[in-house]
């Protein structure tokens, strides 16, 4: 019986790649010259730091193209909101993975409403789609490629 996974998920190490480039760039640019801005990293979560909520702005800029030009989707990035303490300002940013239990179900609602013969079903933080006909798999591959659900979407171990 044929089937797939729907995942979300981010490469780490293009994420490190890109958040690499972006300090870098920052750290050439003339106007962050003697200012200690830049972002650090842990595993999904990132702090955008710097001295005035502009330069902040100026660095959430430069890290998006960057993580655009290393195929990185930017609709799993959840900004905080900049948080101003002394003389320095910060700005949390999550980098969103896996499936939730919310959207998991909004899925699987959209491809029981579709009325294609295939089954989904929630499996931890993916949605696995079976079906008897591989055409039907398609289906609901365009179906939800069409749907704008917040979070980037993957269509992995597609089997036949």
């Amino acid at each position: 019986m044929p089937s797939f996974d729907i995942v979300s998920e981010v490469d780490k190490h293009e994420l490190a790649n890109a958040i690499d480039q972006a300090n870098r760039e920052i750290g050439n640019r003339y106007d962050f010259k003697g200012s200690d801005a830049g972002v650090r990293q842990d595993e999904f979560e990132m702090t955008l730091e710097a001295e005035s909520e502009f330069q902040v702005e100026q660095v959430l800029e430069i890290l998006r193209t960057r993580l655009a030009k290393r195929s990185i989707d930017l609709t799993a990035l959840e900004l905080g909101s900049v948080t101003l303490t002394g003389n320095r300002a910060r700005q949390i940013c999550k980098v969103r993975t896996g499936i939730d239990a919310d959207l998991g179900r909004k899925i699987i609602r959209l491809i029981k409403d579709s009325k294609i013969k295939v089954q989904a079903a929630m499996q931890q933080e993916q949605v696995r789609v079976t079906g008897k006909k591989r055409d039907d798999l398609q289906e609901v591959i365009a179906l939800l490629r069409g749907q704008s659900l917040g979070l980037p979407l993957q269509f992995i171990n597609f089997r036949d």
